[in-house]
């Protein structure tokens, strides 16, 4: 078992890393003062509730808790206000109070639905991170929790810490291959901002990951979720420091929006946004070296690097207007200066970017 700790004061939370830890949900509960007095909300989807949900909830009545569940439809769509409803009027019908918590059990969409609901019912009680995806690794840590509006993504959240992050890898196996390769997009951002020598372990690693060999994936978890507790600790809202983990999320979360929710994986739009931010960096002066290594790690995940030619410029232009870092014609944007190391510029010009946005269709 491999544990980490996101250091914020009081709020500090661990992350636990390891196998068969789900059938010990109830310890580990009961370990961080989760009361059995008040029920729990399980929050799932409609792919991970058949595999996980039944034990889960078994081993909770186990140690003496109630439970309401709330199963939501699989995908990025079930970010929406209309699912939050749902999922909070669940949580109401249930009886849950403010010594209840929140669990998800699932990928990022989850996690960030059921975050937001226990961020917001009756101003903010527990929640538990269950991630059973690799993307989840990133979403799961620092306490960002929001729903989608049709105009854009994340639009509507808060920053909600989570009470322990429980990771039981024993969940990844039953992933599709997309979303394995989808999830690997995260992993390997991580090591583009912050640690070459991680970012070429992933590359040198990528049969072995690719196969979700146990001990590789447990390794490179850890090293992912190290990143992202360290800057976090350092800057929880996002005031400086922590928006470099938004490297490929700018282009990325525009084309998601375009896809509707669905065309593109999560991690696949971040994979092409990675390659657009490279390419902005090369077009204002940085060695063409990072944007050739950029996509060479991410085409040996079998990971996306260009742009379909369909997806019509102009509306990812538009998406891009209602971005939270666009302000005064000027967006904010993540760039490499190296392999491992990126810096933050606030001055890029939406003519750059449509550039970018046509080079990217020009790799297809």
């Amino acid at each position: 078992m491999r544990t980490l700790t996101v250091e914020l004061g009081e709020r500090s939370y661990p992350i636990y890393i390891g196998s068969g830890l789900l059938e010990q949900i109830g310890s580990y509960l009961e370990r961080h003062s989760v009361s059995t007095k008040s029920p729990l909300l399980v929050v799932t989807d409609d792919h991970i509730a058949p595999l996980y949900l039944d034990k889960t909830v078994e081993q909770l009545e186990h140690h003496g808790y109630r439970v309401v569940t709330s199963v939501v439809a699989a995908g990025e769509k079930a970010k929406s206000l209309s699912v939050f409803e749902d999922v909070m009027t669940a949580a109401i019908q249930g009886g849950l109070d403010r010594k209840s918590a929140v669990l998800a059990l699932g990928g990022g969409v989850v996690g960030d639905l059921a975050g937001f609901v226990a961020a917001t019912y009756m101003r903010g009680i527990k929640f538990v991170q269950i991630p059973t995806t690799i993307l989840a690794h990133d979403s799961s840590v620092g306490g960002k929790v929001a729903v989608n509006h049709p105009l854009a993504k994340n639009m509507i959240g808060a920053f909600h810490q989570p009470v322990m992050v429980l990771y039981d890898v024993d969940t990844l196996q039953t992933l599709p291959m997309r979303d394995v390769k989808a999830g690997y997009s995260e992993m390997i951002k991580h090591g583009l901002i912050w640690d070459e020598a991680f970012a070429d372990w992933c590359y040198s690693h990528a049969d072995s990951l690719l196969s979700l060999n146990r001990e590789d994936l447990a390794y490179g978890l850890e090293k992912g979720c190290a990143v992202k507790a360290a800057v976090v600790s350092q800057d929880e809202q996002e005031n400086g420091l922590r928006a470099i983990l938004n490297l490929g999320h700018t282009i990325g979360h525009a084309i998601e929006a375009v896809g509707g929710y669905g065309e593109f994986l999560h991690g696949e739009a971040i994979s092409i946004g990675m390659i657009g931010s490279a390419l902005l960096a090369v077009n204002r002066g940085r060695e063409r070296s990072i944007y050739t290594r950029t996509k060479e790690i991410l085409e040996r995940f079998g990971l996306p690097t260009a742009l379909p030619k369909h997806v019509d410029t102009e509306q990812l232009i538009s998406a891009l207007l209602h971005d939270k870092k666009f302000k005064e014609n000027l967006i904010v944007f993540v760039l490499p200066v190296a392999i491992g190391k990126v810096e933050i510029v606030s001055d890029i010009t939406l003519d750059e970017v449509r550039s970018v946005i046509e080079q990217l269709k020009e790799e297809a």
